[in-house]
């Protein structure tokens, strides 16, 4: 199926930054241990000039995106979030702003009394240039009740990016596994996805990880890199209308993210300049672009920078 997608050797990848603007969120999902309340003293507000040194190190390392997310920030209006982006955008017009979760902006709609269509109008309008498929978790609302009982429901997560597709702008489409699910979840969760594609194609990729549970308050056992490679094939034939899917070398490691080009991936992900959240559960893994240009290659494939709609950069 991945040949059949894609005939041509090439593996994609792209030269970007996990900026959380906040870590301050009232979501308090039970599988998160980077959030923090509002009033801990850890909890933190991106300033305008720390984010933008932060956009600043990513261009000078040969970045040219930044996927921009946070927490459900209670003290945070939609003026914030507009003038994050018009700030960024004037500055760096060359960076593409791949930002904000359908949860953020699900919460941001209810704080704003706005509709998810003018909210993303907004962000629209301020500079964003694509929503990412963060938030999904899985999208049965049974599960989501149990991990993340504050957070939106798998319609409204399915509803912003329906929104966002008609407004003319590519997502992403997500999904953390191996937790409280059951496997049919799972497979609902694939089809809810490869529905609203047949709808509307704007998923230009599917993202699937694990669930990380060092530091957080959901103790199982994590899911074997075998039964994530198996699933990552899984996904490849189920959603047999999204062009592109992605390893997780963040939360299995670069040589399963290697193998995983042979079990259906076609795509490389990010080479992480900065990454927080995954690594707030005690999984840290970095990879230089050299050092991933390397695994493509050995894996066979010749490696291509790209673009958030996949189109190539060189």
């Amino acid at each position: 199926m991945r040949l059949a997608l894609h005939p041509e050797p090439i593996v994609t990848y792209i030269v970007d930054r996990n900026i959380n603007y906040t870590n301050v969120c009232a979501s308090k999902c039970r599988f998160c241990a980077f959030y923090r309340t509002e009033d801990h003293p850890e909890g933190y507000v991106l300033a305008g000039g720390a984010l933008a040194g932060k956009v600043e190190e990513t261009i000078a390392l040969g970045g040219y995106q930044i996927l921009l997310q946070g927490g459900m920030h209670p003290g945070l209006a939609l003026d914030f979030y507009t003038g994050m982006l018009k700030d960024l955008k004037a500055r760096f017009p060359e960076v593409a702003v791949h930002g904000f979760s359908p949860s953020e902006i699900v919460f941001l709609a209810r704080r704003s009394g706005c509709s998810l269509g003018e909210i993303i109008t907004e962000l629209k309008d301020a500079g964003l240039d694509s929503i990412p498929g963060g938030g999904a978790e899985i999208l049965v609302d049974r599960v989501r009740q149990e991990i993340s009982p504050n957070k939106c429901t798998a319609d409204e997560w399915l509803a912003v990016m329906a929104e966002a597709h008609r407004q003319g702008m590519r997502t992403t489409a997500t999904m953390m596994f191996g937790h409280v699910e059951t496997f049919g979840e799972r497979i609902e969760h694939l089809d809810r996805i490869r529905r609203l594609q047949d709808e509307t194609g704007g998923f230009t990729a599917f993202i699937p990880w694990t669930f990380q549970p060092g530091n957080t308050q959901i103790r199982v056992p994590e899911v074997s890199s075998a039964e994530y490679l198996k699933f990552l094939a899984l996904c490849r034939l189920y959603l047999d209308n999204v062009d592109n899917l992605q390893v997780s070398w963040v939360t299995q490691g670069p040589h399963v993210g290697q193998i995983g080009l042979l079990f259906g991936a076609n795509d490389f992900g990010s080479t992480m300049i900065e990454e927080n959240v995954v690594a707030a559960a005690g999984v840290s893994f970095r990879m230089p672009e050299e050092q991933m240009r390397r695994l493509i290659e050995r894996a066979g494939f010749v490696p291509k920078r790209r673009r958030m709609d996949y189109s190539l950069r060189e």
